[in-house]
């Protein structure tokens, strides 16, 4: 490509141009086992698949389903589609099916790309829908066998199919909890995934030198914004093992000198007490990333001490937003503990009250969030869309406080708040002060009816070691020293683990089942 298309390619409204522009061919993208891929693979790759979708009659704004791992095969089809104008859904590949066939209902997909294990699985569901696997599977008739180019480098000048895309244009249908239950489709467009991209590499400083491993499933927001940042400066991710082997990551991430690593709290609380994070060396780990909910301020103490020589970016985001919204420096850590900080380059973080003005230091707000990052609502839900979208701006759903320098402190979801004898509490308060007993590893609070107090606090606990015997009444002998009476959990549950979705995150819902 000469440096004039190198240029266009990058001046591009469409994505895949934004992050495959004007990258060496034979750098290295991605680490998949043993099995390196290369720029020039993922960029021919890409093409191919375009290619493919536009022959067979796609068009600018089809859907099209995405259901994989972490993997070459994810990454090609994911911006072969963007790269045709289509929109891409990407769903986890144990997406339960009821959750699917309602996808399928309101997104009505032009086509599908499935991982054979997911393709085998779920053949009856895409009946009527073109499929594309990584390898054939029987009693899929219209099946298209994996193309040839998938795994091969570009060879010479040709003239790939671009899908012709405004900005404004959808790129992905970002599915995410809904609060009546059922998935919301999230619709971002090409800008939005650009101008946070752009943002998040700022404030990181990524180079093309950086090595991300990556645990996060692509499919969820955070997991996708590692691919895109990474990808937009020529860096390289390596794809980590299943996170329930620990050991196998940590080892990884030395042996394949990783510059960076990013999780949820979850992550974090299984290498501080499950994994010998502690006693390893990783003497090029630049950075770590905390998103994807509140990671307890006692953890983040032990992070710093763990890791003295990484920063440690704890940051805030929602998939409405694309991905990021705030990120607190590392020389902040000790000073503003507990705070998401303000909002990255390009985004305007503000806690307001009721009336829409700015709430003072210490008074409760709604965090609302205005930015080229904020998506444009929700797929066919107008009502859902005019609560979370008004004005420009994204109401979030989440509650905080500023300090008086404006850091924002977030005091829990405006659903995920109990009233226990008439106060109002914090379930992600009482969380962390649990947290800050040695013998749990995890906690969740819930709400449930009470004849005095309105509502009184269940807790759920997961052990730190194997042995859990006696670690609810110790539990409640520390809570009754450290919390008033009527916060002490009327109950509290000891669990092997807490539920949670693919991405590592608490599904508070499924506990209030037990």
């Amino acid at each position: 490509m000469t440096d004039t298309r190198h240029k266009e390619a990058a001046d591009s409204a469409n994505v895949a141009d934004f992050l495959l522009a004007g990258k060496p061919a034979d750098r290295v993208a991605l680490r998949h086992g043993r099995a390196q891929h290369t720029y020039g693979e993922i960029h021919s790759a890409a093409e191919a698949i375009a290619n493919h979708v536009m022959e067979r009659g796609g068009r600018k704004g089809d859907r099209t389903i995405l259901l994989s791992d972490n993997s070459l095969f994810w990454v090609a089809s994911y911006l072969g589609v963007l790269r045709a104008g289509l929109v891409c859904v990407p769903l986890p590949s144990g997406v339960s099916p009821e959750d699917l066939a309602y996808i399928l209902e309101i997104t009505e997909p032009r086509f599908a790309f499935l991982q054979n294990s997911v393709a085998a699985r779920a053949r009856d569901r895409f009946a009527r829908t073109p499929v594309v696997t990584d390898a054939d599977v029987a009693g899929l008739p219209r099946v298209s066998t994996p193309l040839p180019a998938l795994h091969q480098p570009r060879r010479g000048p040709h003239a790939p199919h671009v899908g012709q895309v405004d900005r404004s244009d959808l790129a992905a249908l970002m599915f995410t909890s809904g609060s009546t239950g059922r998935p919301r489709g999230v619709m971002v467009s090409h800008a939005n995934i650009m101008a946070n991209t752009e943002s998040i590499i700022g404030y990181l400083g990524l180079t093309d030198n950086d090595r991300m491993m990556a645990v996060l499933p692509f499919h969820y927001c955070f997991g996708t914004s590692l691919l895109h940042t990474h990808l937009r400066v020529g860096a390289s991710l390596v794809i980590g093992s299943s996170f329930m082997y620990p050991e196998a990551v940590l080892q990884r991430m030395i042996e394949t000198e990783c510059t960076g690593f990013a999780g949820v709290p979850s992550h974090y609380q299984i290498l501080l007490r499950k994994s010998s994070l502690r006693t390893k060396q990783f003497p090029h780990l630049r950075h770590v990333q905390q998103a994807g909910g509140h990671l307890a301020p006692s953890y983040i103490r032990e992070l710093r001490d763990a890791l003295p020589d990484a920063r440690i970016f704890i940051m805030y985001g929602q998939t409405e937003a694309t991905s990021r919204l705030s990120f607190l420096p590392p020389e902040l850590l000790d000073s503003k503990l507990g705070s998401i900080g303000k909002g990255i380059p390009g985004v305007t973080l503000r806690v307001v009250n009721e009336s829409g003005g700015d709430v003072p230091p210490g008074e409760v707000g709604e965090v609302v969030a205005k930015g080229e990052n904020v998506a444009q609502g929700y797929w066919r839900d107008p009502t859902e869309s005019a609560i979370s979208f008004r004005d420009g701006s994204l109401h979030t759903g989440d509650l905080g406080t500023v300090d008086s320098d404006g850091f924002i402190y977030i005091a829990g979801r405006a659903k995920d708040i109990l009233k226990c004898g008439g106060k109002r509490v914090s379930c992600r308060h009482l969380e962390e002060r649990i947290l800050e007993f040695d013998g749990v590893l995890e906690a969740a609070i819930v709400g449930v009816p009470d004849d005095i107090l309105g509502e009184a606090v269940k807790a759920f606990v997961v052990s730190r070691t194997a042995d859990s015997v006696g670690i609810a009444e110790r539990v409640r002998q520390f809570c009754r020293v450290h919390l008033p009476p009527d916060l002490v959990p009327r109950d509290i549950v000891v669990l092997d683990a807490l539920p949670k979705n693919s991405a590592g995150k608490v599904l508070k819902q499924n506990l209030k089942d037990f």
